[in-house]
């Protein structure tokens, strides 16, 4: 059944912001005395909220202080920021069927913001809620916000905690393998689908 409404995580799942994550992570990381990490090391130990994630990482240090320091080296970074493949493709499919589509997403509002002009994303999205912390905390009062029915509804995302999300919302969860946890990591979560890219999404919804 293809569904009325659909929210979004971004980073991983419409966008790939992990080379400036990964960069800005490592100047906190290494600001605060802690090696860098690789890549591989990153997409092992990361996981949302991020309040949960810097506790393990670096004890004793509070969002507070290393909040400025993580947002200056993110949005200094050179690294790129691309758009994940079929993304566009699927969203297209998505506002010629007349679904309502937002984004609900732990990156920085205004980067969001940003990176959706930039990438020639922003018309798709009724609203979108960025710098969300906690989404399981957020996700019903979104949902009463939009007046979004939870039957019709899903959540397309790339880490446990958007199946969490969409869990504690009361709407079906679709986990996609394009981002920042690997299959067998966000599939402990138990998603109520999970696919390759968001052309198996394609497929099933609009052919």
């Amino acid at each position: 059944m293809t569904p009325r409404s659909i929210l979004f995580d971004w980073s991983g799942t419409l966008v790939d912001d992990l080379p400036p994550v990964l960069d800005a992570t490592n100047t906190v990381l290494q600001h605060f005395g802690r090696p860098a990490m690789s890549r591989e090391e990153f997409r092992r130990s990361f996981r949302l909220p991020f309040k949960g994630y810097y506790e393990e990482h670096l004890p004793g240090v509070t969002l507070a202080e290393l909040d400025p320091i993580w947002h200056r080296a993110f949005h200094g970074s050179h690294e790129p920021v691309s758009l994940i493949p079929h993304a566009r493709d699927y969203l297209e499919a998505c506002a010629a069927r007349g679904l309502r589509l937002f984004v609900l997403s732990s990156a920085p509002q205004q980067a969001v913001e940003k990176q959706a002009r930039d990438l020639g994303l922003a018309h798709f999205f009724e609203r979108i809620h960025a710098g969300v912390h906690d989404k399981r905390e957020h996700i019903s009062p979104i949902l009463a916000q939009h007046g979004l029915e939870p039957a019709h509804t899903i959540m397309i995302g790339d880490m446990r905690h958007d199946i969490e999300t969409a869990r504690a919302g009361g709407i079906r969860s679709v986990a996609v393998l394009t981002g920042y946890e690997y299959p067998e990591v966000i599939a402990t979560a138990e998603p109520d689908l999970m696919v390759d890219d968001l052309s198996h999404l394609l497929a099933l919804h609009f052919s």
